[in-house]
């Protein structure tokens, strides 16, 4: 097994068209063009687990202040559009939930790979959060984040 590309800031975004909770296509660069906002693309593992749901939600209650700052939230992670809609709906999440079962694009943005849980090395969905802005380009990457105050950490690196 090998290690994950890492994209670093100045890096292109691969831009990706995943399927939302709703079974609607999303397309990166689409979202940025529309919105005109950086993105907060955040990598979790899988729904309705206690660390992904940690994470969505502090997302979830901090959402107008990345709002208002000017970022756009997306969730992805490797679940099917059912799980992403029963997650949405029992956690009341306001921002997009995407799913990529066959992670490709978990694999172009280095959230997927070769990682240790509970001391073996596994492959697996890499908990990460990669801004993107306006212009398609990174800004800052975070991997292997921890769920219990990642959000707080983005809001404090991005001054939200």
């Amino acid at each position: 097994m090998s290690d994950p590309i890492r994209l670093e800031p100045g890096d292109q975004a691969p831009d990706f068209t995943l399927t939302d909770a709703d079974g609607k296509p999303v397309t990166l660069s689409e979202v940025l063009a529309e919105t005109g906002k950086s993105a907060v693309l955040y990598f979790y593992p899988a729904a309705m687990t206690p660390g992904c749901t940690k994470e969505s939600c502090d997302f979830r209650d901090n959402l107008r202040d990345f709002d208002s700052a000017g970022f756009t939230v997306l969730g992805i992670s490797p679940d099917t559009t059912d799980k992403l809609a029963r997650f949405r709906d029992k956690e009341g999440l306001t921002f997009p939930l995407l799913g990529d079962p066959d992670k490709e694009t978990l694999r172009a943005y280095g959230a997927y790979g070769e990682k240790k849980n509970y001391g073996r090395l596994v492959q697996g969905v890499i908990r990460s959060t990669i801004v993107v802005g306006p212009d398609g380009k990174v800004t800052r990457a975070f991997y292997n984040v921890k769920a219990t105050g990642h959000v707080d950490r983005i809001k404090r690196e991005l001054g939200v």
